[in-house]
């Protein structure tokens, strides 16, 4: 469940709620267990890994629950400890820690405890679990808390004819710790819910649990004593919970609740709250830097607890007198705000909804030394009611759409526990989650992503802090450091821009990547380094080395040693496919490395799982992962996963490493590995078992997996029935194909997005249309997410028994033709781009052999297609369309504007590029001008043809060898665009384009030694260069020839030759380009392919 690490707490991000104020279940007004266990996913959501809940204990309702009547059970309103129990096993399973409040300094009047005590004998072991006076007058020198409310810590119960001491209000007596029945009995509580599951406890009130005369009655020796003593009690029989204390001190004071590390683990460092404010109001770095220098070290096993905001007033007993008329004055002017000695406000509230102010203060939050405590509605920047009285206007219900009630609850709005917020600058109908969830740039958002950025750099949680002091005071800077990670943090606490200069000397040599954008900044030099910054802006860089970034973990075909290895809580996690969070770390970089990944040249900031399908019965899952990017639109890819034990664990890293992802290693001593579910046959069979049965597999985030199946499923699976044993099929590149046996394949689309994808409508036209050369659709499976929106998974075709792709059968071909062109004396004249059929001279057709009638083969059976694509006139979807004139112009832009990024892209990368393709892409650049001359030809010539369906993504791989014929697949255009992109009606003459500059691609791969046979070698490369021209060339010619005679009545070409000749070279150098662009993200040094084939045009 949770990783066995007993420090969890330094790396936790906590979100305190009320279970009054979060959900109501039940339309009763009240916040409840049941409502909060259906908003659990939103937590997760958000990303906080622990939630604090403020006390749910039956109580009169006196002090918002911290006035306990029953210390083991759960208040009605909230439902049954049976409720609390699914509540918490629901968190756990979320990854989500629980945090409940021991209150252990006072209980209600009402507990049986007091009402036992005050008739109680004088003396006796029951009348001692209080304190007890017949004089009002002891301990004089302790103060008084809650001045507005209180006259006295003492009060007079007439029941016991004597005086019981009282910290806080006269409705909570204070237990007397002096009475070892007391201490048994809170140890005894807390048994009762750490036995539960319950992860840890906040302390409340704990400075005040013993009294001494002459002595102000906080912080005696005593209480420490008792403390060591629970702590022990805890440790032995719950190792790895955690207590925190609530104590309101200063910190010199306050670090002594965490004695030796063996008092709390953990404890709120109030004074650093109010001077947050003050230093961002006094535009200052001053008031921080004196309280953290104010602050002793800490116990290395202990951890400060920090926050802006929580459920009590913003209190400011830990300041002078000065600075809390100063907060007075600037953050709460109307004395309806203050209550004792605080300001009743909420975050956002106090910081005049300024946005920017609001994110500087949570950016601090989230890097300042300690774990982060978020205050429910902060994320969202919910607004507060002064005029509720008490505390209680930041406790409202927490505001989820803009429906009755916020969506708290369905009962009659009299009914609540307090009112939702209706300020106009507040009201719920404008902030809410369900609004700034459906806004990428709302706060909600915002808070995700840094909560995001916070839980991946451990420096925040675990690290050193450096404080810098540039000139400039309006700018705070400090350095976050644990082992080799180092992370900058600069925040400018001025309204106005402001610049400083940083001595970062020691850093030399590294980089500050920003975290958000991963954009890096220039390297830290001997000099300063000058940081600008907008107003309230603020950074967080990332000092990294590039020549080893932290992104360089090896994945693919590494050693089973080299593989990363992840500590878990158990084995379940990942085969139930919830997963842990080291794992979510590592999948920016695992993506990186994957052929299939479709956006390798952007910069991943998140990728997250959205939704897991667990097929039953096996370890094997779908995960359906959202990544987002520095720039431009996420992306949802579907990401297999199964984990393997034992000898099947080993047998995968030895022999198939590729397909690994990571060891994982339990806290039980049971280890795994976490590899690819397509190569898992249960996820296989189960994936077709859907379709074959039309079956719905119900996802953990609400989403359902449809499996569907054609008619012609059964005649392709055959009479017989024959076992249909699943293989991954290799040389798939940008999605993954599954064969069953041979009678099925299983394309599994790996980006998906809303709607059908193009290869299932296409292949099913075609099919209807009778067109014989295409494989058959016989079932698809769908994801339907929680909204309702609807993303094709895969697709089943029929199985083509074949001797592979067209690629594979050429290269092939290609080891004969070389070794016949290179014994001849002379070389052949490549021939001219025909664009219409020529006469091949018999010398040529006997050095292409057979190849040469394949290639007419292939033209023609893309003929035959596009013919197909172009014969229905009355479905909308496929009917031809005019090449207009308002087409021609968008194309023409369209095209330009390509080429602009492609040589953009070329220019930043060509320093870097070998030495011997520098020169021919200095030559790309030079042409620059002439490239985009060429295109003009689309702009000012009137073409009379048309545009149709396409296949879009035409290749010699897309091509199955029969034998004696061709079968085309992969009809789902170019993967890396949209969907309804892939749609659009083009020129058929681009796919024509595309398969001659495929030929050109395999006759160039001889320069890479990919054709069989032939090896590169001094001395050979200009002649093989010139057979590969002439080999282009001619198959080119030949392509042609059988394309224009499939198609010559078909209607939608060009009539003139001279205007198919100029869209054929217009298309050749579209395609070129793009295939430049490719090789500069994936294979620089293969960049002269497509250079030359630039260069040939213009």
């Amino acid at each position: 469940m949770f990783a066995d690490d007993p420090l969890w707490y330094k790396d936790a991000i906590i979100y305190e709620l009320h279970v009054r104020a979060f959900h109501d279940a039940n339309a009763d007004g009240m916040g409840d267990f049941r409502g909060l266990t259906q908003k659990l996913d939103y937590l997760q959501d958000l990303g906080v890994t622990a939630l604090w809940l403020l006390p749910f204990s039956p109580s009169p309702w006196r002090d918002d629950g911290y006035d306990i009547s029953d210390y083991t059970g759960v208040h009605p309103s909230y439902g049954t400890l049976r409720d609390f129990q699914n509540f918490l096993r629901e968190a756990h399973r979320r990854g989500l820690r629980v945090i409940t409040e021991i209150v252990v300094n006072h209980t209600s009047d009402q507990h049986p405890w007091f009402q036992r005590a005050r008739r109680a004998a004088p003396g006796s072991k029951y009348r001692d679990f209080y304190v007890w006076s017949d004089s009002p007058d002891r301990y004089k020198e302790a103060r008084i808390i809650f001045k507005d409310f209180e006259t006295s810590n003492w009060t007079w119960d007439p029941v016991a004819k004597s005086y019981y001491w009282h910290r806080f209000y006269s409705h909570q007596p204070d237990l007397n710790y002096d009475s070892p029945h007391v201490r048994e009995a809170v140890k005894e509580v807390a048994d009762f819910w750490l036995d539960m599951g319950v992860d840890a406890f906040r302390l409340d009130a704990i400075p005040y649990l013993y009294e001494r005369d002459g002595t102000n009655c906080e912080n005696l020796p005593e209480t420490h004593e008792y403390l060591k003593e629970l702590r022990a009690y805890i440790d032995q029989r719950f190792p790895g919970r955690m207590l925190l204390a609530e104590a309101n001190q200063w910190p010199e004071d306050s670090i002594a609740y965490f004695g030796k590390g063996d008092e709390c683990n953990m404890a709120f460092h109030f004074p650093l709250m109010p001077r947050l404010f003050m230093a961002l109001r006094m535009e200052d770095r001053f008031p921080i830097l004196e309280i953290m220098a104010q602050t002793p070290d800490i116990p290395s096993n202990c951890q400060w607890a920090i926050f802006l905001r929580n459920h009590d007033e913003l209190t400011l007993e830990m300041v002078t007198d000065d600075e809390r008329d100063y907060m007075y004055r600037m953050y709460a002017h109307d004395r309806q705000m203050r209550i004792n000695l605080g300001i009743r406000r909420r975050l956002a509230p106090l910081l005049g909804n300024d946005r920017r102010k609001v994110e500087l203060l949570n950016a601090l939050l989230f890097s300042m030394p300690g774990t982060p405590v978020l205050y429910y509605g902060d994320e969202i920047g919910m607004g507060d009611n002064i005029y509720l009285g008490d505390r209680n206007g930041v406790r409202t219900p927490m505001q989820w759409s803009p429906d009755r009630n916020a969506g708290f609850s369905r009962a009659n709005p009299q009914q609540l526990y307090l009112p939702v917020i209706i300020d106009p600058e507040y009201h719920y109908e404008a902030v809410n989650v369900e609004g700034q969830q459906n806004n990428p740039h709302s706060l909600l958002w915002w808070m995700k992503r840094i909560i995001e950025q916070r839980k991946r750099h451990k420096a925040f949680g675990r690290g050193s802090l450096e404080f810098l002091t540039p000139s400039n005071r309006r700018v705070l800077a400090f350095v976050r450091r644990c082992e080799d990670e180092a992370v900058l943090v600069v925040a400018n606490l001025s309204r106005f821009p402001q610049h400083a200069e940083l001595d970062l000397s020691r850093f030399k040599g590294l980089t500050p990547v920003e975290v958000f954008g991963r954009a890096p900044f220039p390297v830290v030099g001997d000099a300063p380094y000058l940081v600008s910054l907008g107003g309230h802006g603020f950074y967080w860089f990332a000092l990294e080395s590039r020549l080893k970034s932290k992104e360089s973990i090896t994945f693919g075909e590494a050693s089973a040693a080299a593989k990363p290895a992840l500590r878990i809580g158990s084995l379940a996690e990942v085969s139930s496919g919830e997963p842990p969070e080291a794992l979510m770390n590592l999948l920016p970089a695992f993506l990186q490395t994957r052929r299939w990944f479709l956006s390798k040249g952007r910069t991943i900031l998140n990728a997250a799982v959205v939704d897991v399908i667990s097929p039953p019965g096996t370890s094997a899952f779908l995960s359906i992962v959202r990544v987002e990017y520095a720039e431009g639109d996420p992306d949802l890819y579907i990401m297999p996963g199964s984990l393997a034990t034992g000898e099947q664990a080993q047998r995968l890293l030895n022999d198939s490493p590729d397909v690994v992802f990571a060891r994982v290693e339990a806290n039980d001593g049971s280890s795994g590995v976490l590899y690819s579910g397509l190569f898992d046959p249960k996820l296989n069979d189960a994936l077709l078992g859907a379709m074959a049965r039309r079956r719905r597999i119900r996802g953990r985030s609400g989403g359902e997996l449809i499996g569907s199946h054609t008619r012609a499923f059964r005649s392709l699976w055959g009479s017989d029935r024959p076992s249909l044993e699943p293989s991954v099929m290799p040389g798939e590149q940008r999605n993954t194909s599954i064969a069953f046996g041979d009678r099925f394949v299983f394309k599994l689309f790996r980006r998906i997005e809303a709607g059908t994808n193009p290869e299932i409508e296409m292949t099913a036209f075609l099919a209807q249309q009778g067109f014989k050369h295409a494989p058959r659709v016989a079932g698809t499976l769908e994801y339907q997410d929680s909204r309702g929106e609807v993303m094709s998974v895969g697709v089943l075709h029929g199985y083509s028994a074949n001797q592979g792709s067209a690629w594979r059968y050429t290269l092939d071909h290609l080891g004969r033709f070389f070794e016949s062109a290179l014994a001849r004396p002379e070389i052949i004249e490549p021939a001219p781009l025909a664009s219409a059929a020529i006469e091949i001279p018999a010398e040529v057709a006997d050095l292409l052999g057979e190849y040469a009638e394949s290639a007419r083969l292939m033209g023609q059976r893309i003929g035959e297609m596009h013919a197909v694509l172009g014969s229905d006139h009355s479905n909308r979807d496929f009917a031809p369309e005019p090449f207009t004139d308002h087409y021609r112009m968008g194309l023409y832009h369209g095209l330009t504007a390509e080429a602009g990024r492609a040589l953009a892209a070329l220019e930043n990368a060509a320093a870097a590029l070998p030495a011997d393709v520098q020169a021919e892409a200095r030559q790309v650049l030079d042409r620059a001008d002439a490239i985009r001359a060429k295109f003009r030809v689309v702009r000012d010539h009137r073409f009379e043809t048309m545009r149709l369906r396409s296949h879009g993504d035409l290749n010699l791989r897309q091509l199955l060898y029969l034998g004696n014929d061709f079968t085309i697949i992969d009809f789902e255009g170019l993967p890396m665009r949209a969907y309804g992109e892939r749609r659009l009606k083009r020129s058929p003459l681009r796919d024509v384009a595309a398969m001659l500059r495929s030929f050109h691609y395999a006759a160039n791969a001889v320069r890479f030694g990919r054709v069989p046979g032939i090896a590169p070698r001094a001395g050979a490369a200009d002649a093989l260069e010139r057979w590969a021209d002439f080999w282009s060339s001619w198959v080119g010619a030949l392509f042609l020839a059988g394309y224009f005679g499939a198609t010559k009545d078909a209607g939608f070409l060009p009539s003139s030759p001279q205007d198919i000749r100029a869209l054929l070279e217009v298309f050749i150098l579209e395609k070129a380009l793009m295939e430049m662009t490719v090789e500069l993200a994936d294979r620089p040094d293969w960049l002269v392919i497509p250079m030359r084939g630039i260069i040939s045009i213009v």
